[in-house]
């Protein structure tokens, strides 16, 4: 074995070894490629000089601390929002319940129409609320020209956004001029697609791109309850 094996590394050198013997370039090598370096040697970060730079900037350990704040200030941030989402998304669940139970008690349309207005309005912020049935829809698309948006007949999901001035007086009449978005939600039945319509004066209430599956629910519920009472005689 030569003497040279028995010398320490580089690195385990003593702080006062000669400066210069190692280029930056090198050091910062090693380093990259041994990120566990000072958890291995703590007891070179009690020697190791990180001293303030000209005035108005940080030291190393003073950018990582910033830098870590950051970034522990922006998952706290999306944490709140994740648990904000959670939360109402629960109460809209809870809120949806109820008025589903509402829906399947009521004994007429009037009942279930009346139901369907006053929680929507109270609940939901809804501006207008329409029940279409399938029949009344078919009929009124022949009669009126003002059909609901094409392909809307084969649609499952309910269909959120901004609504063509034609069709939001056919779905809310005069009330429709008013309105800045919607949900328009098929109520599928033996006679055909109907809609529930929802209408708000808040144009971020319904968008394209939100979720629909609680309204999907509702509308099921509905159409169910709609071909019930239509089969009562």
């Amino acid at each position: 074995m030569s003497r040279h094996d028995l010398e320490e590394p580089w690195w385990s050198a003593p702080v006062e070894a000669r400066p210069g013997d190692r280029s930056d370039r090198e050091v910062a090598a090693f380093l990259e490629a041994e990120p566990g370096f000072f958890l291995r040697h703590p007891e070179l970060t009690a020697r190791l000089q990180l001293p303030h730079g000209p005035r108005g900037t940080l030291s190393l350990v003073e950018h990582q601390v910033a830098l870590l704040r950051r970034q522990l200030k922006t998952e706290r941030q999306r944490l709140a929002d994740l648990l904000a989402r959670a939360r109402e998304y629960e109460r809209l669940a809870a809120r949806l319940h109820d008025l589903a139970l509402q829906v399947m008690a009521a004994p007429d349309r009037r009942s279930l129409e009346e139901a369907l207005d006053q929680a929507l309005r109270e609940e939901f912020a809804a501006a207008a609320v329409r029940l279409r049935p399938a029949a009344v829809a078919a009929t009124d698309e022949v009669r009126m020209e003002t059909p609901l948006p094409p392909g809307f007949s084969a649609r499952e999901q309910a269909l959120c956004g901004p609504l063509d001035p034609a069709c939001a007086r056919w779905l809310f009449g005069e009330a429709g001029a008013s309105l800045q978005s919607a949900a328009l939600i098929p109520l599928r039945g033996a006679a055909g697609t109907g809609v529930l319509a929802i209408g708000s004066t808040d144009p971020g209430r319904f968008r394209p791109d939100m979720g629909t599956a609680h309204l999907d629910r509702l509308g099921t519920v509905v159409g169910l309850r709609l071909e019930t009472l239509e089969s009562l005689p």
